[in-house]
């Protein structure tokens, strides 16, 4: 009998082992100016958790999303606590913005909880918490190659233009430094006010400036359409000025709103749904199950996505341990195959290395316009660091 109730004792307590949860609190935007980012954002945790049972290290995963509702580092910073605190999350990730991950990386660091950026690409971040990893990339790791890229194929004048907050003059101050670097001359610059829809007086003032190309930083969306559209407009394409553009160019709703308009620009980024390779054809095919075929994944839904993989493939080595000091030195040193290609965890800063594509956009046989790979830039670390 005795045996009999020991036994019993042992498997019911395994199978309650077996059943622990790890709880992964997502801080993203489900709502305001950048719900689209979040929804890419959700859409590609979601996608992963349906390909791999919701399971690491065989414990379940349960995900808590958090809406911040867009650029409020107070109340991403509260998400956090409340994440920590009363759900009793073990791990937080998420943050499209940089603010918001800055704020609650300093909850990680008080709480000795691991973080994954899986959006915010400001270098700076890594730094703020000593359990702080990302998945995403920074905007020196995309302009940089960007930069080198069109001295080497010809450019030597280039006129810059950028949105007016941190992640534009980033974009502006690595484009020119590396440019320079390279050999060539950043004429001008101008930095044009976050909400600008119109463009037209900014291009103009571009093209009475003859540069033989156009180095543009601009949220993602509507404010690229709208510029896409001036530049032709304005016939800068037509004056031989060619088009630089950075990650989001090469975003499903950017090439359906603006059409033929993007014909033959040129953009560096680490992650299109056009990307070739069967890791993203089998990402992309269970994405569509995951949206009902409703949009394509961008390259923040590829980051949430190798986020988790990434969250799994620590966990498993820890053996489920997710304790903040435990979990980074787990993560330092990771690589695997990713939809994007392979994506490294640097050992010393525990940062995204991975490689930067260079595409230009061009009419496909279906009719549509898609981002065709011209050249590469692999093992790419952030500049800044």
């Amino acid at each position: 009998m005795q045996r009999t109730l020991l036994a019993l004792c042992f498997t019911l307590c395994s199978a309650q082992a077996a059943e622990e949860t790890i709880r992964i609190g997502v801080i993203t935007s489900l709502s305001g100016p950048a719900a689209q980012s979040g929804e890419q954002m959700k859409a590609g945790i979601d996608t992963w958790m349906r390909m791999n049972g919701g399971k690491a290290a065989g414990k379940k995963l349960e995900v808590l999303y958090k809406d911040d509702t867009g650029p409020q580092p107070e109340v991403a910073k509260r998400l956090a606590t409340e994440l920590v605190g009363r759900d009793k999350a073990d791990i937080l990730a998420g943050f499209v913005f940089t603010p918001n991950a800055i704020a609650a990386a300093g909850v990680s660091e008080r709480a000795k909880k691991p973080m994954v950026v899986t959006g915010a690409a400001a270098s700076a971040i890594t730094t703020r918490s000593p359990y702080l990893t990302r998945t995403s990339y920074t905007i020196a790791q995309s302009v940089q190659p960007l930069a080198q890229w069109a001295y080497k194929t010809g450019s030597r004048r280039v006129f810059s233009v950028v949105a007016d907050y941190a992640p534009g003059h980033d974009a502006d101050q690595w484009f020119t430094t590396s440019f320079k670097a390279a050999g060539g001359t950043v004429i001008d610059s101008v930095k044009v006010p976050l909400s600008t829809l119109d463009f037209s007086a900014f291009l103009q003032r571009i093209k009475d400036a003859k540069p033989d190309a156009i180095h543009v930083f601009l949220p993602n969306g509507q404010p690229m359409v709208a510029f896409m559209k001036a530049y032709r407009e304005k016939g800068l394409d037509k004056a031989g000025i060619r088009f630089l553009g950075g990650e989001g160019w090469a975003d499903e709703d950017v090439l359906k709103a603006a059409g033929e308009t993007m014909a033959g620009i040129y953009t560096a980024g680490y992650y299109s749904y056009f990307q070739s390779g069967r890791e993203n054809a089998a990402f992309t095919e269970a994405f569509a199950k995951t949206v009902d075929n409703r949009f394509k994944p961008n390259f923040q839904a590829a980051s949430a996505y190798d986020g988790m993989a990434l969250i799994a493939a620590t966990l498993a080595k820890t053996g489920g341990k997710v304790d903040g000091p435990s979990f980074i030195a787990a993560a330092k040193g990771y690589s695997a195959a990713s939809p994007r290609g392979t994506v490294v965890i640097d050992a010393q800063t525990a940062d995204i290395v991975q490689t930067i594509y260079i595409r230009r956009i061009d009419k496909l046989a279906n009719g549509t316009y898609g981002a065709v790979e011209i050249d590469r830039y692999d093992a790419v670390k952030d500049p800044a660091k």
